[in-house]
């Protein structure tokens, strides 16, 4: 199922990468990395690529951030399936961090976690989507150099 899904979104090119990337951005477990490499290997322009993954994982992320502000525990529970309690844990952790703490939401086990304690604390919006689109553009830029052989 996953396998089809990937090659699906390989298939639609640029769109299939934003969509991979927002979903990969929200709490669903979805791997971006792999659209994205594999579209720069087809030839795909990959300062494009790079853009349409960041804005889309950036995107996912303040969806999270979103449900957080929303402060809805039954949908966060529900759809994310993300229990309070680690909500809890997350914000004792960011107190008196911030916004900047959002630029690691890249991180796969703790970052949707991250973005919906942020969004229960209220942090700043524009300072909270600044920091987290660089975090994730830095991720994004770290995986293409390594696919080209840059870093080793």
């Amino acid at each position: 199922m996953i396998d089809a899904l990937v090659q699906w979104l390989i298939d639609w090119g640029y769109p299939g990468l934003f969509v991979s990337a927002f979903l990969a951005g929200s709490l669903i477990p979805f791997s971006s990395e792999i659209v994205l490499l594999t579209l720069v290997k087809l030839g795909l322009n990959p300062t494009a690529c790079l853009v349409l993954a960041t804005l889309g994982n950036t995107l996912g992320g303040m969806t999270c951030y979103g449900m957080g502000w929303a402060g809805r525990t039954d949908w966060i529970e529900r759809y994310l399936h993300v229990k309070q309690a680690k909500v809890d844990r997350m914000q004792r952790f960011l107190q008196g961090k911030g916004s900047m703490m959002a630029f690691f939401d890249f991180l796969h086990l703790v970052g949707g976690v991250m973005g919906v304690a942020l969004g229960f604390m209220r942090s700043n919006i524009p300072l909270t989507t600044l920091s987290m689109m660089c975090g994730k553009l830095l991720r994004y830029i770290v995986l293409l150099w390594a696919m080209q052989g840059i870093i080793s």
